[in-house]
């Protein structure tokens, strides 16, 4: 099915920027993947984006996954709620000193409790600890309604917008198929929101 794509384009500039919210809860922790594993970064890209038309990594071999993670310029890190993998945001360090988020999302059942806002301000900070000059992301209409107002909560500015189409699954391809999770509360009218 053809879909209209709206893609929002921000940045943060410096890190006086940022606009920090973090959680009081000693059972939230957010930890550095240090070893790279396809299986469980494959987890996190399908659990957390499953439900937002992420497809373009699923058909990566064991191989693809390994060498995208093995990559000097990339870091994940997950943020773990009483042990329990909740979200997780990847950095990609970048040519003149700027960092790119390329990934950042939660799994499904910890969307609304905070630990987005939490998980974001921990990845922020550990990019201006590597960048000089500018943190940025794209984000777009298929995404949580969520998503935008947290980076926007957090700091970022938009500076473009393009709006295309794509063609897309009649149904979004889930954590694995007829995975059972719900689908995260999102009105086509929420969608097209800021």
């Amino acid at each position: 099915m053809i879909h209209p794509l709206i893609t929002w384009y921000l940045e943060m500039l410096t890190p006086a920027d940022l606009r920090p919210q973090r959680l009081d809860n000693p059972q939230l922790s957010v930890q550095q993947v240090t070893i790279a594993c396809p299986e469980f970064s494959r987890f996190l890209y399908t659990s957390v984006g499953g439900h937002w038309y992420w497809c373009d990594r699923l058909k990566w071999t064991y191989d693809q996954w390994l060498d995208y993670l093995n990559r000097p310029e990339l870091e994940t890190w997950v943020a773990y709620l009483s042990g329990t993998p909740a979200g997780y945001i990847e950095l990609e360090i970048q040519p003149e000193s700027t960092v790119k988020i390329e990934y950042f999302g939660l799994l499904p059942q910890f969307i609304g409790q905070g630990i987005g806002g939490h998980l974001l301000t921990v990845g922020i900070e550990r990019a201006w600890a590597i960048a000089d000059r500018r943190v940025w992301l794209h984000t777009c209409n298929l995404d949580s309604r969520y998503a935008y107002k947290n980076y926007e909560a957090r700091g970022f500015t938009l500076y473009d917008t393009q709006e295309t189409t794509v063609e897309l699954p009649s149904t979004p391809p889930g954590p694995w198929p007829q995975a059972a999770a719900p689908l995260p509360q999102v009105s086509s009218a929420s969608r097209q929101q800021r």
